[in-house]
């Protein structure tokens, strides 16, 4: 089955190993990166179904990455799950500017990230 590989580009270790137990125990197979500087070049390596990314990183902004990737032509339309521990409605609005999938405000509930990444790779592979 296609559809089952998540690149996850976060670095607080504890949300990476929430988020790989949740989605590894549902099937998918989760590989991470934890730097911004180099994450477009592991993304385009990778060939991931679904990245989820973090909006702050070492190195580069999530922000910046997710506007490379959708400069990108075979990257520009893979979906993007960006997480933020900071909600505000203007990070909102920016990374919907920057083509952004679906935003998650930080906590969040298992529930909310498999459904978000199911109900994202689902409409991905409907393209």
């Amino acid at each position: 089955m296609t559809g089952r590989r998540v690149l996850l580009i976060e670095d607080e270790p504890n949300i990476i190993e929430a988020i790989r137990f949740l989605l590894t125990r549902d099937g998918w197979t989760v590989e991470t990166h934890s730097t911004g500087s180099d994450a477009v070049a592991v993304v385009q390596r990778a060939r991931p179904d679904l990245v989820i990314l973090d909006m702050m990183l070492p190195g580069k902004s999530g922000m910046d990455i997710l506007r490379e990737l959708r400069d990108l032509e075979e990257l520009a339309n893979l979906p993007v799950l960006m997480l933020t521990a900071r909600g505000q409605s203007r990070d909102r609005a920016m990374a919907e500017r920057a083509g952004v999938s679906r935003f998650m405000t930080k906590p969040f509930s298992n529930v909310e990230v498999l459904t978000a990444v199911r109900d994202l790779v689902a409409q991905a592979s409907r393209q």
